[in-house]
C-alpha cells in the first residue's frame, strides 16, 4: 500500500514515531567498532540489514559526536527514508544500481572524505533479503574507509509483509545493538571474499530476532 502525502512530511512523522518508541525501549549496546568513543575521529560505512533499520538512528544517543550521511534510493520510499534522516540530523545521498548509481558514489565518496560517516543497508534497496551487495565493500576499497557492521536484534517485534520482512520492535522490549570490529578492504583485496565476509557477519548477527 503506497502512503500519500509529501514524503519529507511522512518522513518527520516517522521519525518522531521511531523517537516516541525509542522512548520506551531497553538498549544494550556492544561497541567494537569505537563508534560510541568521542576519541576516534576515523569516518565510518555503518552497514546493517534493511529490515534492521528502524532502530539504528537512535545510535546517534550514543554517537552524538558522529554526523554524516545515509544512502537512500531514488524512489518515492527512498524519499521517505530521506525525510526520516532529516529528523534525526543527517544528510541523504540519493540513488541506488538502477538510479544514479554513479552520482551517488561521488556524493558518498566526498561525504567520507570530509570527515563524516556514511550508512548504508546492503541488501536494498529490492534485496534480496540478507544479501549483501558488492557496491559496500567497493567504497570502502575505493575510500580506504572501514566498514562497520551493526548487529540489530529485538526481544520483541512485529513483521511486515514486505520483501525484506521490516521489523518494527514493540514498545517496552529490549534492543540489542553490536557495532562489530571494523572491516577494512585493501587496494588489492578480493573484493567477493570481503563480501562474503561481510554477509557473513551481518548474517551471524541476526540472532533471536530473525531468520
Amino acid at each position: 500500500m503506497k502512503i500519500k502525502g509529501d514524503p519529507d512530511k511522512i518522513g518527520w512523522v516517522v521519525s518522531m514515531l521511531i523517537r516516541v518508541v525509542g522512548w520506551t525501549l531497553r538498549f544494550e549496546i556492544e561497541d567494537h567498532a569505537r563508534m560510541t568513543d568521542p576519541t576516534f575521529k576515523e569516518p565510518l560505512i555503518w552497514t546493517f540489514w534493511h529490515n534492521r533499520m528502524f532502530v539504528v538512528p537512535l545510535l546517534q544517543k550514543w554517537a552524538r559526536h558522529r554526523t554524516g550521511a545515509a544512502l537512500t534510493s531514488g524512489s518515492r520510499d527512498g524519499a521517505i527514508v530521506a525525510g526520516v534522516m532529516k529528523g534525526f540530523g543527517f544528510a541523504a545521498v540519493r540513488g541506488s544500481s538502477s538510479r544514479r548509481g554513479a552520482a551517488a558514489v561521488r556524493e558518498l565518496t566526498a561525504t567520507l572524505e570530509k570527515g563524516d560517516d556514511v550508512a548504508i543497508s546492503p541488501d536494498g534497496p529490492r534485496g534480496p533479503r540478507y544479501n549483501v551487495s558488492p557496491g559496500v565493500v567497493y567504497l570502502a576499497q575505493l575510500t580506504g574507509k572501514p566498514i562497520a557492521p551493526i548487529h540489530v536484534t529485538y526481544s520483541r517485534s512485529v513483521q511486515l509483509k514486505s520483501w525484506d520482512g521490516f521489523m518494527i520492535p514493540l514498545p517496552f522490549g529490549k534492543v540489542k545493538m553490536v557495532c562489530g570490529e571494523l572491516i577494512y578492504v585493501g587496494e588489492g583485496e578480493d573484493v567477493e571474499k570481503v563480501r562474503e565476509k561481510v554477509e557473513g557477519v551481518l548474517r551471524r548477527g541476526q540472532g533471536s530476532s530473525g531468520g
